[in-house]
């Protein structure tokens, strides 16, 4: 199975995951996910890989997070996953796709355990 990483190239972290990926050898297929933003059903996805939550995954220091009103727990996982699609700014990352599961690399050493 090929390693997919979810990358912003702004982010240090994102950059140095991808190069922690390299450096073991792996290629990966890189998604700059916020020029091709995943879609719902991706997304839904990723948190079941993950094993966690919509809520969990959202960077609650970006904007959008305050503007749409996301720190109010009686939004749903649907609507979190709906602003995460349209504002996906708002995805934690990076996120590594492989061939035993999924992994946020924060810090990016945390994605070696799916590989």
């Amino acid at each position: 199975m090929p390693v997919t990483i979810y990358h912003n190239p702004r982010c240090s972290k994102s950059r140095q995951t991808l190069k922690l990926l390299e450096e073991q050898g792996v290629e990966p297929r890189v998604v700059e996910y916020l020029r091709t933003p995943p879609d719902a059903e991706t997304l839904t996805h990723l948190l079941s890989l993950l094993g966690m939550q919509a809520r969990d995954l959202l960077r609650r220091k970006e904007a959008p997070y305050k503007e749409l009103g996301l720190d109010d727990p009686g939004k749903g996982e649907a609507e979190i996953i709906a602003a995460m699609v349209a504002h996906p700014i708002l995805i934690e990352r990076p996120i590594v796709v492989g061939p035993k599961g999924a992994a946020i690399g924060r810090p990016p050493e945390q994605v070696l355990s799916v590989l």
